[in-house]
């Protein structure tokens, strides 16, 4: 395992990934729920994606963009949607959609689908895939990668739970949501364009 490529890639993805939506919905998640409960899950989902990106190579490049710019318009409207919908309260233990109480299982799978579904087909997968085409290195570039993304959602996390301090989680979930929005807008006009 090569070390410089590793930090390499760690290098390409961490700032990639700290204006990205699976950051922004790490932050939530972080200000909703129990931040260890919260990382399990976003750390799971990540490793999946860094192992699926190196494994697929190149070939994650080459989807429809029309297509996969739809469906991430699609979730990002739906992501909107629900954040808009749900429950504010400030206490700390947060109830799940449906009613169902936060315990940290549900939490943490409640987590990792989130961010396995928001980073299907994400410009960090995609850089990942064309990194381990490029360096011929799959362990360096899936640790790289990995470690990349974990500091973000660490970060993303951590920041969630001090920005509550501050902000009520009314206000959070509000811009959130409107970011997602406007995303929603951007992939729409991108699938257009193609």
């Amino acid at each position: 395992m090569n070390i410089a490529v590793m930090a390499t890639v760690f290098g390409i993805i961490f700032p990639a990934e700290l204006p990205d939506k699976t950051a922004l919905a790490s932050l939530v998640l972080g200000s909703r729920y129990r931040p260890l409960y919260v990382f399990v899950g976003v750390a799971l989902a990540f490793a999946v994606h860094a192992a699926l990106a190196v494994a697929a190579g190149s070939l994650l490049s080459l989807l429809p963009h029309r297509i996969l710019e739809g469906v991430v318009a699609a979730l990002f409207l739906l992501g909107a949607v629900l954040l808009l919908r749900g429950r504010h309260e400030e206490d700390e233990d947060h109830g799940l959609p449906g009613g169902r109480r936060a315990t940290p299982p549900r939490v943490a799978f409640m987590s990792f689908m989130v961010i396995l579904v928001a980073e299907f087909g994400d410009l960090t997968q995609i850089v990942t895939a064309n990194l381990a085409a490029k360096y011929d290195d799959p362990l360096a570039v899936g640790i790289g990668s990995v470690l990349g993304l974990w500091a973000v959602a660490g970060l993303a996390i951590a920041g969630g739970r001090n920005l509550l301090r501050l902000i009520p989680i009314t206000w959070i979930s509000r811009v959130a949501a409107a970011v997602m929005a406007i995303m929603a807008v951007f992939s729409i006009v991108s699938a257009i364009r193609g």
